[in-house]
């Protein structure tokens, strides 16, 4: 909190994106897959041509990294749209709160049932809010699970990389 107070990043949007975008798994992730789908012979065909490090990364690695580009790009998106720690911590604005902030507040606030004597209609109160509970943790979960079906062909074959193979 300190660094982040320091460099004037508290209470922006861009602190939020910034925190957990980038993870040594993540690197490690992205290592493995260059190590080991991008063949040293592509390289060296590439420097014999005179290719130089930026142009090969830009014209040969970029474009294979397709199937990893996109599992990493699941990774971050899936972090950030469960992360609301760090909005909590960061940021005291309401208008820069997430909508996983506003989620935690709703699930967190308890309806006062004290001025109901009927143990009918108590169980009702509670279970409407038990019901109103789960509809918003169903909801808060469709756009992830929208993003999913386009980005599991490379999902499958990123995450793959490095397993053996039979």
């Amino acid at each position: 909190y300190i660094v982040c107070s320091a460099l004037h990043l508290t209470h922006t949007r861009l602190l939020l994106i910034f925190l957990g975008s980038v993870t040594a798994y993540n690197i490690i992730l992205i290592r493995t897959f260059c190590s080991s789908s991008i063949p040293d012979e592509l390289r060296e065909a590439a420097f014999i041509d005179g290719c130089s490090n930026t142009r090969f990364f830009f014209m040969f690695v970029i474009p294979l990294s397709k199937s990893i580009s996109a599992v990493i790009s699941l990774y971050i998106a899936v972090a950030h749209w469960n992360n609301y720690y760090n909005a909590l911590v960061y940021t005291t604005n309401t208008k820069l709160h997430p909508l996983q902030l506003y989620l935690r507040q709703l699930l967190l606030v308890t309806m006062s049932t004290d001025s109901v004597d009927d143990p009918d209609a108590l169980k009702e109160i509670q279970d409407m809010i038990l019901t109103i509970r789960y509809a918003v943790i169903v909801i808060s979960t469709l756009p992830i699970m929208c993003l999913y079906p386009f980005l599991q062909k490379y999902f499958v074959q990123g995450v793959m990389i490095g397993s053996l193979k039979g």
